[in-house]
């Protein structure tokens, strides 16, 4: 196995997460014992946060560009920035390096297409959801994407960032966030895409009778398996 990269710390929920699921296909393929090689380089996500909110993705574009050269310094074999949102910077990252940062948005497409499914609903922050880094992708594997209303996005925004972030799991949020699931469902989505690495900490497959798809599980699966090949 190659040493994984994984640009973390956004949140460090998130990051928690990915260091679980590398190591649990690692243990699952060589035997017990054995463990993942990676390399974490964990961002302050309060300095992000504040970036992400005046707008400042000059600046964030180059915190990930250099947080992602000095793992391909590192002897990284790819990169996976550890939150969906922040893959609006890896056009411009992925030109500062020479090894693969591999995209959660084209990992979910495979793993949608593999389900035979051609329309899915869209949950993450108010950046997934309303910029077309996610969409377009999606649509050039000729996906449909559906969005929640306004109402619906302020609520799943909210959650992520003033609960999720911190581990704080709610059942009122929960039960608000599989309401709007129901709602995409009725509006035609044959899949919801779990699209922010935190939201799987509150909504599980059992939850709900549509399919999910784990973005954080599918992009870890994706990196190991690049890594392992």
């Amino acid at each position: 196995m190659r040493k994984i990269g994984i640009i973390g710390g956004m949140t460090s929920e998130s990051t928690i997460l990915y260091y679980r699921i590398l190591n649990e296909l690692a243990t699952k393929k060589y035997g017990p014992k054995h463990s993942a090689k990676l390399l974490i380089n964990s961002m302050d996500f309060g300095v992000i946060s504040k970036l992400q909110t005046q707008g400042n993705w000059d600046q964030l574009n180059d915190i990930i560009s250099e947080a992602a050269q000095d793992l391909e310094k590192a002897g990284a074999s790819c990169i996976l920035i550890g939150a969906n949102t922040m893959h609006l910077c890896q056009p411009y990252a992925q030109q500062k390096v020479s090894i693969p940062i591999i995209h959660i948005a084209s990992a979910t497409a495979k793993a949608i297409i593999n389900k035979g499914i051609s329309k899915v609903g869209l949950l993450g922050t108010k950046y997934t959801m309303e910029k077309d880094f996610y969409e377009s992708v999606l649509k050039e594997n000729d996906i449909e994407t559906i969005i929640p209303n306004e109402k619906d996005r302020e609520i799943i925004h909210r959650v992520i960032y003033e609960e999720l972030a911190f581990g704080e799991l709610k059942e009122s949020s929960k039960q608000q966030y599989l309401e709007i699931i129901q709602s995409l469902k009725a509006n035609g989505a044959e899949g919801v895409i779990l699209g922010c690495t935190e939201i799987p900490l509150l909504i599980q497959p059992s939850d709900v009778n549509i399919p999910l798809f784990n973005t954080t599980e599918i992009h870890a699966r994706t990196g190991f398996e690049f890594s392992t090949k």
